[in-house]
């Protein structure tokens, strides 16, 4: 499945990469895209082994807020 999500709170190109790197570590995620400047990402994930909610939890721990769209 591949969802779009909003993420406000990044300022620059390391909070985007931090985002990316935080989506990329959760178990079942096939790939992250984080774009700054559209303020959103795009996750690539297998729906049997991870959900939104984890997809959340991983922006919100590393400092920065998500919703699905």
């Amino acid at each position: 499945m591949k969802k779009n999500m909003q993420i406000s709170g990044m300022n620059c190109a390391h909070c985007a990469a931090k985002v990316e790197k935080a989506l990329s570590e959760v178990p079942g995620v096939k790939k992250a895209k984080v774009d700054l400047k559209k303020a959103r990402g795009t996750v690539k994930f297998d729906e049997s082994q991870v959900t939104e909610t984890a997809l959340v939890n991983a922006v919100s721990e590393a400092g920065y807020q998500g919703v699905f769209e």
